[in-house]
């Protein structure tokens, strides 16, 4: 009895994605209790965590967190544009709502948490202050070029942009990311790793997995990402539903959803920060912030063009003082390569004032 246990945990990597993956295509045919759900959607998250710490190990930095913010990102952008599709006449701020959620969850949120259990943990925690400041640079621009500019653009009325406006802001968003990944991965790679003293230390002691186990554990990585998106997409109405007994906007149900989806990217960063390896987590939250923006905005203003869908991306004046604030202390917090608990209470009490305005707006 306790050899097949023994057995069944170390195979728990891919009996977990198997399972989720699973009630998902019954979920098709079936309702599913959303306790189970909840359960397997945790399970997911924490299969994906591990298929992607073992991608990034083999790989390296910063290719290892570019995999997981892409992988999620580009899994999250199907799911957007799969409700885009459906969602009538609510399609038009759904993508706005979802990317300045995320926007907010990463960069107040999950950065806030990781700097304030870092500095708990290790008192102070440096990293490499020009990747960090080029990440934010370019997620200023891409920010308020999808998500300010359309409230101050006259050729069409309320917060859009026209067919033209939108195209432009499509491929300069396209040749923004793609310049910043060029010089993340190729030109000047340095810059977005450890600094050099703890850099010999990091992973050490573990040995490097084959290319193929890294391959392996590439494929399970997608496969547990699809699961994670998907079961969080079969919580949106229990979720709406509780959100509705709560009398709260319908907002925060878009908030939740992307909270869910991020959950992998999440636990990612907070283990890298309590391992004393703050870079991995700010290239994991800034990369995923922008890839999220970067891909998300291009892709919806196709769709938008291509099937003639109306696509609202100006926030309204709460928003976007919430944002300029965030960029602001962002710029602030992380300016000198080191941070303490202080940054991380800055970045979480933002993230309370976000949610409570969302709830009690």
């Amino acid at each position: 009895m306790q050899g097949t246990f023994g057995k069944w945990l170390s195979n728990w990597v891919w009996l977990v994605p198997a399972l989720a993956l699973t009630a998902v295509l019954a979920s098709l045919t079936a309702s599913m209790p959303v306790a189970l759900i909840g359960i397997l959607l945790a399970g997911a998250v924490i299969a994906a965590v591990h298929h992607a710490e073992l991608v990034a190990h083999r790989i390296g930095e910063p290719y290892g967190t570019l995999v997981l913010a892409l992988a999620v990102t580009v899994i999250e952008l199907g799911l957007i544009i799969t409700l885009m599709s459906a969602a009538g006449e609510g399609a038009a701020t759904l993508a706005r709502d979802t990317v300045f959620a995320a926007v907010m969850i990463i960069l107040n949120g999950l950065v806030g948490i990781c700097l304030l259990i870092g500095g708990l943990r290790h008192r102070e925690q440096s990293f490499q202050q020009t990747g960090v400041s080029a990440s934010l640079a370019t997620l200023s621009a891409l920010t308020v070029f999808s998500l300010v500019l359309p409230n101050y653009t006259v050729s069409e009325p309320g917060p859009v942009y026209s067919t033209s406006q939108l195209a432009f802001v499509a491929i300069i968003s396209v040749i923004l990311y793609g310049t910043f990944v060029a010089v993340q991965t190729v030109r000047h790679r340095d810059y977005f790793l450890p600094p050099k003293e703890k850099a010999a230390n990091v992973d050490e002691h573990a040995e490097r997995p084959t290319a193929r186990a890294a391959l392996f554990s590439f494929m399970l990585l997608i496969a547990c990402l699809v699961a994670v998106v998907l079961l969080a997409k079969q919580l949106a109405d229990p979720v709406e539903q509780m959100v509705a007994e709560w009398g709260a906007p319908r907002a925060l149900v878009g908030v939740i959803i992307a909270a869910l989806v991020l959950l992998p990217e999440s636990v990612a960063a907070v283990r890298a920060t309590l391992a004393n390896r703050l870079q991995t987590s700010l290239n994991l939250a800034l990369g995923s912030a922008l890839a999220t923006i970067g891909l998300t905005i291009p892709a919806v203003a196709a769709l938008s063009i291509t099937m003639a869908m109306p696509i609202a991306l100006g926030l309204d004046s709460k928003s976007m003082v919430l944002l300029m604030l965030t960029l602001l202390v962002s710029a602030q917090a992380l300016a000198t390569g080191k941070t303490t608990i202080l940054q991380g209470v800055v970045h979480l009490v933002i993230f309370g004032v976000y949610l409570f305005t969302t709830i009690i707006p």
